[in-house]
């Protein structure tokens, strides 16, 4: 039995852990909760469910209003009396990655997560990482904190490159291949993408993801994000770590070998495997998904992504390679950017055109890199590409 703490609970991933501890009630035990705080009916139904010791909620508002939900979910529960130690602000999270457990499951969204991340490692806990966004900001703070062995990445793509990594030594490992939808934009040229919509952005023909996710999927910065973390987790350079659009989404990734062979993972679109081997790493956990119909006819296609009309990866790769702050710049800028997008104050080519104004200006800080120095870098971008966007608006 492994005790968990999820964070990010009422999240997509948060959710679909919820049913792989649903599915495996002897091998997993929640123990606490963590989650913004914009949904507390839904934290409080999660934590009645599962029978947590401790929820936390980043927003200081929403800690009357989660009592008032946890006390009438068990009430409604016929567990009147109930009640699990709560946990208000942004510390809430980061004290939780640091409660007694085996593994805590970071599924926040954001850099947000970095913090509870360095909690969890330096805790001792195994970190099943689902928020890319902290390895790929605070790189070097994240590296150095961790264990050999102690983060089991969680997206699918990481998950898939770990597993296929089993079938070799790393000095045999040419190249790792990341896998990409294509999103909903695929084949689309620039020309093509001026006018896209937020609601054209969000539906996603694979993957069911929030909305940050799901618009950095139509414009690859999710790939973008997730090409910086294989270069980290896996310790392999930029320039042997390679994207290919696959719309399928039944390859999940794949890693070469020196002998030419190319090793695949492959399953199909479903979260509960990645995060039920995240959980149980290296063990698999049965009956968390479904296998392959190999009954059916079906074709699995490949193709190379377009730069061009995406150029997010490019763009990240240099942020990667500048290295120090450029890669939280990029994030925090391209965050900001998102949520303008999704409400409706910037066209959609925008949103990597000004990450790319926002990075080319920052100059990245020189020395060991701090939480401070993120934190602060992270800032400054938030705030310039507010300003190029109100100009953006004004022009």
């Amino acid at each position: 039995m492994r005790d968990v703490v999820l964070l990010g609970s009422t999240g997509s991933i948060g959710a679909q852990a919820e049913d792989v501890v649903a599915r495996a009630p002897d091998r997993f035990r929640v123990v606490a909760l963590a989650a913004g705080g914009a949904d507390v009916a839904a934290l409080a139904a999660q934590a009645v469910r599962l029978r947590v010791e401790a929820v936390g909620v980043a927003r200081p508002q929403a800690e009357a209003p989660l009592r008032e939900a946890l006390a009438s979910a068990a009430r409604e529960a016929g567990r009147a009396g109930w009640s699990p130690r709560v946990l208000a602000g942004p510390d809430a999270a980061v004290e939780l990655a640091a409660a007694p457990c085996d593994v805590v499951l970071n599924g926040m969204t954001g850099s947000v997560g970095l913090r509870p991340t360095l909690a969890a490692l330096a805790a001792g806990r195994t970190l099943a990482l689902a928020n890319k966004e902290s390895l790929v900001v605070g790189g070097p703070l994240v590296t150095a904190a961790a264990a050999p062995g102690q983060v089991v990445p969680v997206d699918s793509e990481h998950s898939a490159l770990a597993q296929c990594l089993r079938g070799g030594r790393a000095e045999e490992v040419r190249r790792l291949v990341l896998t990409a939808s294509g999103g909903p934009f695929r084949g689309r040229a620039r020309s093509e993408l001026a006018a896209v919509t937020p609601s054209q952005a969000l539906a996603h023909p694979t993957w069911a993801m929030g909305p940050v996710v799901t618009t950095n999927s139509a414009t690859m910065v999710n790939k973008a994000l997730e090409v910086v973390e294989a270069h980290l987790l896996f310790d392999l350079p930029l320039e042997r770590i390679d994207v290919v659009v696959h719309p399928q989404s039944v390859v999940h990734s794949m890693v070469e070998f020196t002998d030419g062979s190319t090793l695949a993972q492959c399953s199909p679109p479903d979260m509960r495997l990645p995060i039920s081997l995240g959980l149980a790493w290296p063990e698999r956990v049965p009956h968390q998904g479904y296998g392959i119909d190999w009954s059916r006819a079906a074709s699995w296609e490949f193709e190379p992504l377009d730069e061009e009309a995406f150029p997010a990866v490019r763009l990240a790769r240099r942020a990667a390679q500048a290295g120090g702050t450029a890669p939280a710049v990029y994030n925090a800028a391209n965050e900001e950017c998102v949520e303008g997008f999704l409400a409706g104050r910037l066209p959609f080519l925008a949103i990597v055109d000004t990450v790319e104004q926002v990075v080319a200006e920052h100059v990245p800080a020189s020395g060991a890199l701090s939480v401070d120095d993120v934190l602060a870098a992270e800032s400054w971008a938030r705030a310039r590409a507010r300003e190029v966007l109100a100009q953006r608006g004004a022009a």
